[in-house]
C-alpha cells in the first residue's frame, strides 16, 4: 500500500513490551531528554501534504465513520467558528512544520512538572508530569485535552482525554469527542519515535495506531501560523450560519484519487477493520467474501454509552463545576443549573427537578459560604483596620470566628415550562428573599418575600393552564413579551440579559447571558448528551432550535484558536464553548437538511425513519426516532 501505516499486530506487540518494562527495570533517574526542535521525516502522504479526499486507506472505520468523513465538506473550515480551529490533536504529530518540545521544571527539585509540545497550526499543548487527575466527564473539552504523562523506562506514555471532535487526517476521516488517545514517546540518539494511538468508539472499529519519526535540529524553528478569522463565513456567501456538507451519497469526488491509483482496490480505499489485515487480501480474488472474514480486531477500552452517561450523571447527587467570574455549573442529577453567585445575591438558571430542590438548596448554600464570605485569617491589626468600629477585637472576631452570611436567592430565570427546569421553584424561590416593595402587608402575593422567577409569558401560561397548574409561588412572577428581557440593574456587577429563543424547543424559551463573566445558560437549546428536544405540541420547531443556536453563536466570542472565551452552559451534558457550540449545530444542521431532502422526495415519516438519517450520529446522542419525527413534522 502506499501508505505505511503502522501494523495492529506489530504495534500491540511494541506496546505489550511497554507495558511489560513497567513492572521490570525500576523508572531511570534520568529518563531521556526530549525537549528541543525537532524535524519531521516521515514520507507518507499524510505528512509531506495533504492526503487525497476520500483516501480512507488504514483506518478501521465502522459504517457511523464511513459516512460522516463521506458527508464531510473541507469547507467546513470556512466557517467562522472553525476558521481559526488547529490541528486535531492525531494529527498533529503529522502536521508539516515540525515540533518544538519545552520542559516545565520545579524551581528547588528541577523536578519536571509539565512538558509542552507546540506545532506549527496549534494551540500550546501541555502534559503535566505532577501526577494531577483528569477533570470529570462534564468538565470542558479542548483541541489538544488534557494529557498527563509518566515514564516508563525510557518511553514517556502519555494518556489524553477531554478532546473536541475534529479528524484522523486532515480533509477526510472524522473523529467523535469521545476518543482518547494514547501516545508512546521515545528517543534513540537523535531520533524519536512516536506512536500513537486513537480510540474513537463511535467512528471506529478498532483503535486507529500510526507511527511518526522526528529528528533533533536544533537549527529548526516551529513557525506559527496566525490566525486571520473573520465573524463572515468564508464560503456560505451572505449566510454567516451556512453549513457545509454532502447528502449522503452525493460526496462524487472522493474516488477521484483513484484515476491515479488505478492499481488499488477502491473497496479497500474505504477503509474498515477489515482491509487493515492481511486475511483481507483473500476477498480480492474471490476467494473470501468480505462479511464473512474474521480478522483478530482489538477492542479499544472507551465505552461510547458509559462516556456519554458519565457527562450528565444521573446519581441522585449535586457536581459543582466551577465556570468563569461569577457563574458555576450544577450538575444536579442530570440536569444542568447555572448559578451567579456574589455579594448581591444569588441568581439561580433553572432550578432542577423537585425531587432534588433541597440538595440543591444545600449545594448553593454551601457555594455561597466557600466564596461569597468564607472565613478568612485575620490581615489587620491595631486601630486603623478597616471596616473596624474602634480597636481592632472585633474586625478580628469577624473575620476569623464568623462573617456575615452570604444574601440569599433573588432572581431564578426559568427557561422553559419543563419539570426538570421549573421542578424546584417553589421550594428554591421560598427560600430565597427579593425585597422590592414595602407597607403592602399581604395585599400583593409574594411580592418582596419570595425570590423573583423571571420567564418568558409562555411559560406562564403553560405553568398556570390546565387542571393541574404549578403552584402559584412556582409560577414566573416577572414575564416578558419581547426579544429579550434585562435585569433592571447590574446584579453582582454584570448586566444579565434573557433572550427570547421563539418556536425552539417550545414557544417559551429562553437563553441567558452574563454579560461579564461571558457565560452563556443555554437551557433546553443546546445538551452534549442526547438529540435537541423539541416539544411540537408546545410550538417548537426544528427551525427555531438552530436559529437558537445560531443566536448563541452570534453572541459567543472565542478567546484564542476556536476555543475558550465565552462558556456555554448546556441542559445537560458537559460545559461547552463557541467549537462545541458550532459542531452541535452542525449536527442538527445535517440531520435537518437529510429529513428535508428525503420528505422532498415523497418519503413518508416511517420511510424516512428507515432510511436512518442520524445514523452517523446515533452513537453519539442515541435513540433518534423522537427528534427525526418532530423535525419531520416541523418541516414545511
Amino acid at each position: 500500500m502506499k501508505q505505511q501505516y503502522l501494523p495492529a499486530g506489530l504495534a500491540l506487540a511494541m506496546l505489550a513490551g511497554v507495558l511489560v518494562s513497567a513492572q521490570g527495570p525500576a523508572r531511570p533517574a534520568n529518563p531521556p531528554d526530549i525537549a528541543g526542535e525537532w524535524r519531521l521525516d516521515n514520507s507518507e502522504d499524510d505528512t509531506t501534504a495533504q492526503p487525497p479526499l476520500g483516501d480512507y486507506t488504514g483506518v478501521p472505520f465502522n459504517a457511523a465513520g464511513l459516512l460522516r468523513s463521506d458527508t464531510t465538506a473541507e469547507s467546513i473550515w470556512g466557517t467562522p467558528e472553525f476558521q481559526c480551529r488547529p490541528h486535531s490533536a492525531p494529527h498533529q504529530w503529522r502536521g508539516l512544520g515540525g515540533a518544538r518540545i519545552l520542559k516545565e521544571q520545579d524551581p528547588l527539585t528541577r523536578d519536571i512538572r509539565a512538558y509542552h509540545f507546540q506545532f506549527m497550526r496549534s494551540l500550546d499543548r501541555p502534559v503535566f508530569m505532577d501526577g494531577r487527575p483528569h477533570p470529570p466527564a462534564w468538565a470542558p473539552h479542548t483541541w489538544t485535552g488534557f494529557s498527563t504523562g509518566e515514564w516508563i523506562g525510557n518511553t514517556l506514555a502519555i494518556t489524553t482525554t477531554h478532546l473536541k471532535d475534529g479528524f484522523l487526517k486532515r480533509g477526510g476521516p472524522q473523529t467523535s469527542d469521545l476518543y482518547a488517545m494514547t501516545e508512546f514517546l521515545t528517543r534513540h540518539d537523535d531520533t524519536l519515535t512516536i506512536v500513537t494511538v486513537i480510540d474513537d468508539p463511535i467512528y471506529l472499529d478498532e483503535p486507529y495506531i500510526h507511527s511518526t519519526t522526528y529528528t533533533y535540529d536544533p537549527l529548526a524553528s516551529v513557525n506559527h501560523e496566525v490566525c486571520s478569522s473573520s465573524a463572515f463565513a468564508e464560503n456560505g456567501g451572505t449566510d454567516r450560519h451556512h453549513v457545509p456538507h454532502f447528502l449522503p451519497g452525493q460526496n462524487t469526488a472522493r474516488a477521484e484519487w483513484l484515476k491515479d491509483e488505478n492499481w488499488f482496490p477502491p473497496e479497500a480505499a474505504l477503509g474498515g477493520v477489515k482491509t487493515i489485515y492481511p486475511e483481507y487480501r483473500t476477498t480480492l480474488n474471490g476467494a473470501a467474501r468480505v462479511d464473512a472474514l474474521r480478522v483478530p480486531s482489538t477492542r479499544g477500552s472507551v465505552v461510547a454509552d458509559k462516556a456519554v452517561a458519565a457527562m450528565s450523571p444521573r446519581d441522585g447527587q449535586v457536581h459543582v463545576l466551577p465556570v468563569q467570574g461569577n457563574v458555576y455549573m450544577l450538575v444536579a442529577d442530570g440536569t444542568n443549573i447555572a448559578v451567579s453567585v456574589g455579594p448581591e445575591g444569588l441568581l439561580l438558571v433553572n432550578t432542577g427537578s423537585a425531587q432534588m430542590a433541597d440538595k440543591v438548596l444545600t449545594a448553593i448554600n454551601q457555594l455561597a459560604n466557600a466564596t461569597v464570605t468564607p472565613p478568612t485569617t485575620n490581615t489587620c491589626f491595631g486601630a486603623n483596620c478597616p471596616v473596624a468600629w474602634g480597636f481592632s477585637s472585633p474586625y478580628i472576631n469577624a473575620i476569623i470566628s464568623s462573617p456575615a452570611p452570604p444574601k440569599p436567592v433573588r432572581y431564578i430565570v426559568s427557561t422553559s415550562a419543563a419539570p426538570e427546569h421549573v421542578g424546584g421553584n417553589e421550594k428554591i424561590a421560598g427560600a430565597g428573599f427579593f425585597p422590592r416593595t414595602q407597607a403592602f402587608g399581604a395585599a400583593v402575593t409574594s411580592v418582596g418575600r419570595n425570590a423573583a422567577i423571571v420567564a418568558h409569558e409562555n411559560v406562564l401560561n403553560r405553568m398556570a393552564a390546565g387542571d393541574r397548574p404549578a403552584p402559584v409561588t412556582a409560577q414566573p412572577t416577572d414575564t416578558y413579551f419581547d426579544a429579550f428581557f434585562k435585569l433592571p440593574a447590574f446584579f453582582n456587577g454584570e448586566a444579565v440579559i434573557v433572550y427570547h429563543a421563539p418556536a425552539a424547543h417550545s414557544d417559551g424559551d429562553s437563553l441567558v447571558y452574563f454579560r461579564r463573566s461571558e457565560v452563556i445558560a443555554a437551557g433546553h437549546l443546546m445538551s452534549t448528551v442526547s438529540y435537541p428536544v423539541i416539544d411540537v405540541a408546545a410550538g417548537g420547531t426544528i427551525n427555531g432550535v438552530i436559529a437558537g443556536i445560531n443566536q448563541i453563536l452570534d453572541l459567543a466570542v472565542s478567546e484564542y484558536r476556536s476555543q475558550g472565551g465565552t462558556w456555554i452552559v448546556p441542559g445537560r451534558g458537559r460545559l461547552m464553548d463557541t467549537a462545541d457550540a458550532a459542531s452541535y449545530r452542525n449536527m442538527v444542521t445535517i440531520v435537518r437538511d437529510r429529513v428535508r431532502d428525503l420528505k422532498r422526495r415523497g418519503m413518508t415519516l416511517e420511510q424516512v425513519k428507515a432510511a436512518r438519517p442520524t445514523a452517523d450520529f446515533d452513537g453519539r446522542y442515541g435513540p433518534a426516532d423522537a427528534f427525526v419525527e418532530a423535525v419531520y413534522r416541523t418541516l414545511s
